[in-house]
């Protein structure tokens, strides 16, 4: 009996260390469910700084860089928000700025540089000396915070807080909305561009419900200003605010610009009333805030980002320039002398225009030279209205003079630059996923037209786009905006060649294909 008993436990003692080793090694493979979860688990933590600078005769409200980072498993990832114009080339943020933090950022918290997505909103606040030290500040705290989340997107609609600035002109040719110029005349105007109404939202909370961030993508640019012109982060800046006072205490809101290029605050021409953005932005954040409300967060996430280089061609416009300068010679040799000037006209235009039939005395004058067989007072009328047709004449085509030299500047510099640095240039993209939550990045100033293509094509409903990102390259116009060079600032101020446009959408589909 005692064999038997001791032969059993003999024989089925390789069978337990069997079992043994197989859970131990699939536990250690992480392909046990229990462990799986854990190790995969999301985490994110936000963070903001003040950035504003106070060396300024005044402040309206302060400027923050914000920082989110996001953490599943091996992957982290970054999202930084800055209220500034531009992450380098133009402003006070430099061209040394986006590497010198991701390399801190990389010897500190181990972050692949290409994980971490810096997005400027465009507004024109002036940023403090030390951005970049308060950049990775911000960037450190986010990570010092990591909790684990659920993740929920939507979008918003809004459409009240801003206009197409192209204006499509009558002969063919587009203008665009600007204080550096005037406007074409009002009967020279056909139509105007579309505006992209949608508000795509990023949502993440704890396993408790509290909301530790909000990510908003929306195309505008944010230059409306404030009544004391003072410094501020205008109304995507102020939208953010409205939005964290209304979410949980510590509630982050990330401002990212989408395409923008072409999207001014509306009735920005406006003359009559002062431009205020607080206006703009609290209609901004109610409508964001009215679909964050409805986004239900859960556990499927999934982070995603893949970084690629690519290489778009350079414009060439030495043939238009030289065309643009004919123009304007053209246009100069065509005005016309008049007897007028703004003291005599102003009057004139008046008079002439409440009283058609006799603005050069009462009608019983005009009455008494009829009856009399003189025309005097027609004659006078007739030299005045010539000499009014020829000084109104004179004045638009001196403002399409000062439209043309300031977009002829513009397309000087680029082509000056374009000429020494050769015939290509490279650009950073950035595809990100979280969740249902997917985003294509790209370092210009992408017109509306681009990101409604690239959402349009998109297999997955909830893609957006972001200008404005890791850089910065000016204008980035469609193929069609280009064969209007020297009209509109956005096809003046432009590095690329009309090509860039099919070659970064096809490469936009290729990398949202890949965020499965």
């Amino acid at each position: 009996m005692h064999d038997t008993t001791l032969h059993a436990r003999i024989v089925h003692f390789p069978s337990l260390v069997r079992c043994t080793l197989t859970l131990l090694v699939l536990s250690v493979a992480g392909v046990l469910t229990p462990l799986s979860a854990s190790a995969a688990e999301l985490m994110a933590g936000a963070a903001k700084v003040d950035i504003t600078n106070r060396d300024v005769p005044l402040v309206n409200d302060p400027l923050y860089v914000k920082a989110l980072v996001i953490k599943e498993g091996d992957n982290t990832a970054a999202i930084v928000t800055v209220d500034a114009v531009a992450i380098g080339e133009i402003g006070s943020i430099t061209n040394e700025y986006l590497d010198n933090v991701r390399g801190q950022i990389e010897k500190d918290l181990k972050i692949k540089p290409q994980n971490i997505m810096i997005n400027a909103s465009h507004c024109h606040g002036i940023v403090c000396n030390d951005v970049e030290q308060r950049t990775v500040q911000a960037i450190k705290e986010a990570a010092k915070k990591l909790v684990p989340v659920k993740v929920g997107v939507g979008t918003g609609h809004e459409d009240r807080v801003m206009e197409n600035r192209r204006l499509f002109l009558k002969n063919g040719k587009e203008a665009d909305v600007r204080h550096a110029y005037s406007l074409p005349p009002d009967e020279e105007v056909a139509g105007i561009g579309p505006i992209d109404p949608e508000i795509g939202i990023l949502k993440l909370d704890t396993l408790d419900g509290e909301t530790v961030a909000v990510v908003y993508n929306f195309a505008c640019h944010p230059i409306q200003g404030v009544p004391n012109k003072g410094n501020t982060a205008d109304m995507s800046g102020l939208a953010s605010q409205v939005i964290e006072d209304n979410l949980s205490k510590d509630t982050i809101a990330l401002f990212v610009q989408g395409c923008g290029g072409d999207i001014n605050p509306v009735q920005y021409k406006d003359v009559d009333n002062p431009r205020d953005a607080e206006v703009l932005g609290n209609m901004l954040a109610l409508s964001a805030l009215k679909a964050i409300r409805k986004i239900q967060c859960t556990d499927d996430s999934g982070l995603k980002v893949i970084n690629e280089t690519l290489t778009l061609p350079r414009s060439n416009n030495e043939k238009r320039i030289a065309e643009l300068k004919q123009e304007q010679e053209q246009l100069l040799n065509s005005l016309q002398g008049t007897s007028l000037n703004l003291k005599t006209f102003l009057p004139l235009i008046v008079k002439y225009k409440l009283y058609e039939e006799s603005p050069s005395y009462y009608s019983h004058r005009y009455m008494l030279e009829q009856k009399l067989g003189r025309d005097g007072l027609k004659k006078l009328d007739a030299e005045n209205r010539a000499n009014m047709e020829r000084y109104i004449n004179n004045i638009y085509k001196m403002e399409k003079m000062s439209r043309n030299k300031a977009n002829l500047r513009l397309l000087t510099k680029h082509q000056t630059r374009n000429q020494a640095a050769g015939k290509t240039i490279d650009v950073e993209v950035v595809a990100f996923k979280l969740g249902d939550f997917r985003m294509i990045t790209f370092p210009a100033e992408l017109t509306v037209n681009i990101g409604l293509n690239i959402k349009q094509k998109s297999p997955f409903e909830n893609t957006f786009v972001a200008g404005y990102t890791n850089g910065y390259n000016y204008y980035a116009p469609t193929a069609d905006q280009l064969k209007n060079v020297g009209n509109a600032q956005e096809d003046s101020d432009c590095l690329f060649a009309p090509e860039w446009q099919a070659i970064f959408e096809a490469k936009a589909h290729e990398l949202i294909q890949q965020l499965k």
